[in-house]
């Protein structure tokens, strides 16, 4: 099996390349990942500037890839298009540091290189790790039943272009109580700024990290991830509100 991994938070990522270690189990890896980290960059990809892609070696001098100055979706579209021999039998995105649920899934680089797989009709997947302390967790178990979630899905053989969405729970929650395939949640999350004052007087804004979901739904990702469930959602990227469609029909647009 030939696999093509990428994340969001760099080719250096731990996350990354302890999921490498994982899937070299399953068949040979290509990583293609950005040089920097891209986290929350979404769908975006580069236009105006050449897209410079370096060689990378692990500690063993190993090749293991390249690293793109770019953004996820970059890499997986060069991936593809260019810097692979040969058409991957997989696309993994991971293992991104947090959870990417809920709505975050509109924001999240890791999803998007693994939607960008998709588009290429490459069985995709999204790995990501929930933390709850301010440093992210030792990935090496994390990664491990990302690989044993992988394994199942392709057992199941979906059909090229299928688009998955794992998530892993937090260790802080205990031992995992299983895996579950969940519907995304679709509320919006509570979030807020810090309001500032730079030394010149100018007003800024900081994001700050302190957001949770008000109304998580039963039965969701952000919910069964929350209760110590290893979450797995199948995705589409076909926006169009089909029941809304057929409403409008009936408009007579002229």
């Amino acid at each position: 099996m030939r696999i093509l991994l990428t994340n969001d938070d760099g080719v250096h990522a731990p996350g990354l390349r302890a999921l490498r270690a994982e899937l070299k189990k399953l068949g040979a890896v290509i990583v293609v990942a950005p040089a920097t980290e891209q986290s929350a960059v979404g769908h975006s990809i580069t236009l105006s500037t050449p897209l410079i892609v370096q060689q990378v070696f692990d500690e063993s001098k190993e090749f293991i890839g390249w690293a793109v100055e770019g953004r996820p979706a970059d890499c997986v579209k060069l991936a593809l298009l260019e810097l692979l021999p040969e058409s991957p039998d997989l696309v993994v995105s991971g293992l991104n540091a947090g959870a990417n649920a809920g709505i975050n899934v509109l924001y999240s680089g890791t999803v998007a290189a693994a939607i960008e797989g998709a588009f290429f009709r490459q069985v995709s997947v999204a790995c990501s790790q929930e933390y709850t302390k301010a440093t992210p967790p030792d990935f090496t178990t994390g990664a491990a039943l990302a690989r044993h979630v992988i394994e199942q899905i392709l057992a199941h053989r979906p059909p090229p272009g299928s688009l998955f969405n794992v998530n892993l729970p937090s260790p802080e929650r205990g031992p995992v109580r299983g895996v579950r395939a969940v519907p995304q949640n679709a509320a919006p999350y509570s979030e807020r700024f810090d309001r500032r004052i730079d030394p010149r007087g100018r007003v800024y804004f900081w994001s700050t990290p302190e957001f949770g979901c008000p109304d998580p739904h039963p039965d969701t990702d952000v919910t069964a991830l929350a209760e110590g469930y290893v979450t797995v959602t199948p995705l589409q990227f076909d926006l169009t509100h089909q029941r809304q469609l057929e409403e409008m029909a009936g408009w007579h647009l002229a």
